[in-house]
């Protein structure tokens, strides 16, 4: 990058009109709504990178949220009186602030959110599932036995079956993205989903891309990789790396399992 990651996002004289709170060191569910102000090239404060230990417990115990309601967990957003939690609400809140909605009708921009929101069940909630079928509050070593067998269904069934709904998303459409020509949130949370579970099951993705089957995905996920800001922020030391949280890579939930990429959808 051609200067420092904090000169570049900072604004003229002022502090980022939005703050993102979220855990520090993982990607997790704050990586779309980093996405989003990525390729909008949209200054934001990011406190988990600055003040690690205090940013999420301070937001999570606020008892004076004015006219907002209390939160339950992270990703928080905060942006001038408004404070929002739940991924899929900030993703909606800022796509039509950021020029990320669809340019459309209404119903377009609610036929969106539905792809959205079953995108996230595939590739953010049900591969959490994998290394916590049984609780969060339990330690993955404490459920191995059901993680494994958790596992085998979402390589065998459950991937196959969401990447086969993402790819009728794409063939349906008539433009490079999921909304026409023009590039909407949606397709940045459909990044990082595949992107994260590619991580988590790198032999079963492989497989799957490897079967011919899903080449619109794919070719999809390199679209937005190749977008310029995109581009720079994943080189940059903001895009935190991948260890605990929602995508983590356990080789042994994949070693023993021969994935079927023929599976009846």
């Amino acid at each position: 990058m051609s200067e420092p990651d904090s000169k570049r996002l900072k604004t003229t004289g002022d502090e980022p009109e939005y703050e993102l709170v979220y855990w520090p060191g993982i990607p997790g569910r704050g990586e779309f709504v980093r996405l989003l102000f990525e390729e909008a090239g949209v200054a934001y404060a990011d406190p988990a990178r600055t003040s690690p230990d205090k940013a999420v417990a301070q937001v999570l115990a606020a008892t004076d949220a004015g006219a907002n309601p209390p939160v339950l967990a992270v990703p928080v957003l905060k942006h001038g009186a408004v404070t929002l939690s739940q991924t899929p609400s900030i993703l909606l809140y800022l796509a039509t602030r950021l020029g990320l909605a669809p340019a459309a009708t209404e119903t377009a921009f609610y036929h969106l959110n539905q792809a959205c929101l079953t995108i996230l069940d595939g590739f953010c909630t049900e591969v959490h599932e994998t290394h916590h079928p049984v609780a969060t509050s339990l330690h993955y070593e404490e459920q191995k036995p059901e993680a494994k067998k958790r596992a085998k269904a979402f390589i065998e069934e459950r991937a196959p079956k969401f990447l086969a709904y993402v790819q009728r998303l794409v063939d349906s459409g008539d433009g490079p993205w999921l909304h026409g020509d023009s590039l909407t949130y949606v397709d940045l949370v459909l990044f990082q989903c595949i992107d994260g579970t590619s991580y988590a099951f790198p032999k079963t993705m492989a497989q799957l891309k490897a079967s011919g089957k899903y080449d619109g995905v794919f070719k999809h996920y390199e679209a937005v990789k190749e977008r310029p800001n995109i581009k720079a922020y994943l080189a940059s030391e903001r895009r935190a790396k991948y260890g605990d949280g929602i995508w983590r890579h356990y080789p042994e939930l994949e070693d023993t399992i021969e994935v079927e990429v023929t599976v009846n959808e």
